[in-house]
């Protein structure tokens, strides 16, 4: 019986926490895609793969981006059964999907169909959600709109952090991996049609939507702390052309001797960092 012919594509943490899992349960790697060293380190919360290829024995194949023809041609090289992309923001291109026998498959940080987009984590705490988690579904031309194969749930805190949901989904990607890999191998997952009906789709953020403006209230800030600290770039406010960094903090009642700005004062109470940092 001929071997199912797996290849992953990742570059952050989340994704290595899978391919170490499927590296554990003696699942075989045919071909890991990550970015190339440079791109790697102009972006937020990469990681390098490696060690990963080197302990596993997987192909490692790096590049700029998904669609550039030589990337292309290592998919095709690799006659892969099946792809899974984790942790990928590019889009793949129509051409890819003929290459591999079974649809392409990603895991996306929401239940899906809601919050289909950008930016999941940060935008689950900015809205004030109560429960969340991860959705594997099949790759399409449209971002996030694929039949679902499976999910996994979780509650989400009044105080969450980006952090600690990070690590939640890291956990639930971990999770499903496990769940579904025996199908996988087996050549049976199935997928069930999302309903677009109930789609939202939540835009890009950019570092420069971690600004705390006067407009926002102790509430807001303390959410807009909580979404984008680590492994995120952080609120911020600007004095005197240097940036406060907030990773973390607390609304207190202003009694004398609390470090705080006026940026983050609103009448006797301020929101008071307990973790920050000044950069020029």
């Amino acid at each position: 019986m001929t071997r199912t012919r797996v290849g992953f594509v990742t570059a952050v943490q989340l994704g290595l926490d899978c391919l170490i899992e499927i590296h554990r349960l003696g699942g075989p790697i045919d071909l890991v895609i990550t970015l190339d060293d440079d791109t790697a380190k102009k972006k937020s919360g990469r990681v390098f793969l490696d060690d990963y290829a080197a302990m596993s024995g997987a192909q490692l194949h790096k590049t700029s981006h998904i669609n550039n023809p030589e990337t292309i041609e290592a998919i095709r090289e690799a006659s892969l059964d099946y792809l899974l992309v984790i942790g990928w923001s590019q889009l793949i291109a129509g051409e890819i999907f003929p290459l591999i026998k079974h649809p392409p498959l990603g895991i996306h940080p929401t239940l899906l169909p809601e919050g289909r987009g950008r930016a999941p984590i940060p935008w689950t705490i900015l809205k004030g959600l109560r429960r969340s988690g991860v959705t594997m579904f099949e790759l399409r031309p449209e971002a996030d709109s694929g039949d679902i194969i499976a999910a996994e749930e979780y509650d989400v805190a009044p105080d969450e952090t980006a952090t600690t949901l990070y690590a939640k989904a890291c956990n639930a990607h971990v999770s499903l991996i496990r769940h579904i890999w025996p199908d996988l191998l087996a050549g049976t997952l199935k997928g069930r049609a999302q309903d677009d009906t109930k789609a939202t789709h939540w835009p890009q953020r950019r570092p420069a939507d971690g600004e705390i403006t006067e407009e926002l209230s102790l509430e807001e800030i303390d959410r807009l702390v909580r979404a984008t600290t680590h492994p995120y770039p952080g609120a911020f406010v600007m004095e005197n052309n240097k940036k406060l960094i907030i990773w973390a903090g607390a609304i207190q009642k202003l009694e004398g001797g609390e470090f705080t700005t006026p940026k983050l004062a609103r009448g006797e109470r301020a929101f008071v960092p307990t973790d920050f940092e000044w950069v020029s």
